[in-house]
């Protein structure tokens, strides 16, 4: 073990060394089980731990679910999912949690991940036989976990008086079944114990078999997560359900079925499991190979007990087990109890000496602070009036208290005017209710509030567009006084970002009208060939009815088109006046048939996929914002793949776009291979005016990033791929009517 911590400990030091270069890496965590199953969640923590620090690298976790579902065929459905989800991703290193995941990667690593390393941990019942496969065993190490059964039977057998027999309950999941053979085993060298093992019952036959046990009798808890019936329970609930009918100890092999009725013994860990198999990861992205780094065969448990559990069944530690325990809800001896007390009592004359000292002076200082109150207080209302900003306070009532001559100028009262009254005296109704109702969910909440809005005047002079920052003021028994509020009128900045918007838009109308130029050429075409033609007919007098009839069905079809072609370019210029549910498939066919054969002619493949099994996703947003978003990034593709085509870089070219749903966003990605964006610029392509393109105005990411997270309260976001760029479009499924306006 040694050897194999010094061998580690110099490859992590290289690795940080190496860590400067700013390399970025891809690390899957593949676990067998399900989020909020504590052995899981502990895995991950620690690999997060152990790799927070490190900007570069991307963490991605994946949950196989293998406690409710371990079927064949719902393997062979994960390994589609999985297969089409990592299409366009290449991992570095995969950490491969509990049997389940590893013998997944056993049979599927190479048609989904290729010749990507493996850390594995958390195995039961490890055997080099798992890994020996061509391709395969010479690409994975791991942490191996050894449940220490035989120290927890040693431990039994030395605490428990009497003991009549042990059991053992389980369940028949693969980590069920590896560790039942490690327990045959061991208990053939205890032949003289009595022992029963329960894994082919449900909960309520294992109640009832737990309530039947002889006061001498004692529970070894490995796992029940699904009985025989095919029922799920969470690691707790089952161990609570054993415990509440259980007359007898309950020790476990796992520290966290600690506090659910489980007495203690010696348990396994899966934060350090978690911590060591990081380790081996951040050693292969250093370049070590697997089979350069040894597999870690021996985990190490620890003593923990529940010291009120142990009480209840009278049970007696040794010594030697005691002294290296960690025994949880100890009460404290007389000296730990009252340290605080004693020590506080042996200071106590000499604290009230230097507090009779500290009063008599505070006595001497008291005017003199008084007098700098008073200062301060003349200072601080100096300061708020010559701030521009307009700002008020208010009592917990929604009356006036006081303000700057910024906001008696902002409301166009005196202050004298302003002071007593209420909202409803400066703005429109429906304003002042709504200020009044945030007022109120902020002194319920007691927290800061900042939020965009526009305020309306009573008398309808004026219309501003403003952000409001307000928070609760304290009295001095710290109780709530009321409202503090500042206003910032961002009413030119908002005119100025519409006007920004405007000039993207109309800067994309030159190529929208090339488009529609293009479209129409083919029709042009078409209907000069048709004049010709019935011309030819009519002056060979060989022009009949079917004729006529025939020329005009198809100049119509032509006419149709080029009217369909202007009115999708009618809609794009026609902005949205207000959020609604749309079809971001519509969205997408819409901007298609205007650009689609530009890209075409270009030899590009523009794709379209939305995984979903409707086929289409519903966007709640500004729908004709949302196209301009889409034409600008694929005219940006588009222009990027033809400067290549230029320089005669031949390669098939594409451009990609999908949607998804994912937790509570769409997420919508657009990718291309028409080359990356320098390193030295990629933080800066959102910025108004920033542009590479030599007739470029610098307004169409910008615009883009206004639309997304302003307008659509979303996020956008770019990394650069092998060959090309990917950008990830953000944007919440449901808004509430706070989210439609504008926070900081």
């Amino acid at each position: 073990m040694l050897k194999n911590s010094l061998v580690i400990s110099i490859f992590l030091l290289l690795y940080f060394v190496k860590a400067t270069a700013l390399d970025t890496y891809n690390i899957l965590v593949l676990h067998s089980y399900h989020k909020g199953y504590k052995w899981s969640d502990d895995i991950s923590k620690a690999i997060g731990d152990s790799f927070k620090k490190y900007k570069n690298i991307n963490i991605i976790t994946l949950y196989m679910d293998a406690k409710r579902m371990e079927s064949t065929s719902y393997y062979s459905k994960l390994y589609d999912l999985y297969k089409e989800e990592f299409k366009y991703t290449t991992f570095d290193v995969i950490i491969a949690v509990d049997n389940n995941a590893l013998d997944f990667l056993v049979k599927y690593r190479e048609k989904i991940f290729q010749n990507t390393p493996i850390v594995f941990c958390g195995i039961n019942n490890f055997s080099k036989k798992m890994i020996d496969y061509p391709n395969f065993r010479y690409k994975v190490t791991g942490v191996v976990e050894n449940v220490d059964i035989r120290k927890n039977i040693e431990l039994i057998t030395k605490i428990v008086p009497y003991l009549n027999k042990i059991l053992i309950i389980s369940d028949e999941s693969k980590s069920g079944l590896e560790i039942k053979k490690d327990i045959f085993k061991i208990m053939k060298d205890y032949f003289y114990l009595n022992y029963e093992y329960l894994d082919m019952f449900d909960l309520k036959g294992i109640k009832k078999i737990v309530k039947s046990l002889h006061k001498h009798d004692t529970i070894l808890y490995v796992f029940h997560q699904r009985d025989k019936s095919g029922r799920y329970f969470t690691f707790k609930d089952s161990i609570k359900e054993v415990a509440s009918v259980s007359k007898v100890p309950i020790f476990g092999l796992w520290d966290f079925d600690m506090g659910y009725g489980v007495v203690g013994g010696a348990l396994l860990n899966g934060y350090s499991q978690g911590k060591e198999a990081a380790k081996m990861a951040k050693m292969i992205l250093n370049g070590v190979e697997p089979k350069d780094i040894p597999i870690l065969e021996k985990s190490t448990s620890r003593y923990i007990f529940d010291y009120n559990l142990l009480k209840k069944y009278h049970l007696e530690l040794p010594k030697e087990i005691e002294k290296e325990a960690l025994i949880l809800n100890k009460p404290e001896s007389f000296y730990q109890k009252y340290k605080k007390m004693i020590l506080a009592v042996s200071f106590l004359i000499l604290f009230l000496f230097i507090m009779t000292i500290i009063l008599f002076l505070n006595i001497t200082k008291k005017k003199r602070a008084e007098k700098r109150l008073q200062e301060q207080l003349k200072f601080l209302e100096v300061l708020i009036e010559t701030i521009p900003a307009p700002i008020f306070y208010k009592d917990k009532s929604g009356k006036y208290l006081g303000c700057n001559k910024a906001y008696a100028k902002f409301v166009g009262a005196k202050k004298e005017e302003i002071i007593g009254k209420t909202n409803y005296a400066f703005f429109k109704k429906y304003i002042a209710s709504e200020n009044t109702k945030r007022d109120q969910d902020l002194l319920n909440s007691l927290k800061s509030n900042i939020y965009e809005t526009t305020l309306y005047s009573k008398d309808g002079n004026f219309k501003k567009q403003v952000i409001i920052s307000k928070a609760p003021f304290y009295l001095n028994d710290n109780s709530v006084g009321g409202i503090v509020c500042v206003i910032d009128d961002i009413t030119e900045v908002t005119q100025q970002k519409q006007l920004l918007n405007q000039q993207a838009k109309l800067a994309e109308m030159g190529d929208m009208i090339a488009a529609v130029a293009h479209q129409w050429n083919e029709p042009l075409v078409e209907l000069s060939a048709i004049v010709q033609d019935l011309q030819i007919k009519f002056m060979e007098e060989d022009l009949d009815n079917e004729d006529i009839k025939e020329f005009v069905n198809d100049s119509m079809v032509q006419i149709q088109y080029m009217s369909n072609t202007l009115k999708d370019f009618r809609n794009f210029l026609k902005p949205s006046k207000k959020k609604e549910n749309f079809s971001i498939k519509s969205s997408f066919n819409e901007i298609y048939d205007i650009i689609g054969k530009q890209i075409f002619y270009l030899n590009i493949h523009l794709g379209f996929m939305i995984n979903n099994k409707n086929g289409d996703i519903s966007i709640y947003g500004y729908e004709n914002e949302f196209k301009q978003v889409l034409l600008n990034m694929i005219n940006n593709a588009k222009s990027k793949i033809k400067e290549l085509i230029k320089q005669k870089k031949d390669k098939e070219y594409h451009i990609n776009i999908s949607a998804f749903e994912k937790d509570d966003m769409i997420v919508v990605t657009i990718e291309d291979n028409g080359g990356k964006i320098d390193d030295n610029i990629i933080e800066s392509i959102f910025d108004p005016y920033f542009t590479t393109k030599k007739d470029g105005t610098g307004l169409g990411l910008y615009v883009v990033k206004l639309i997304i997270e302003e307008k659509m309260g979303g996020k956008i976001e770019v990394i650069n791929l092998n060959d090309g760029v990917k950008f990830y479009i953000k944007i919440p499924k449901k808004v509430s009517v706070e989210d439609t306006t504008f926070r900081r």
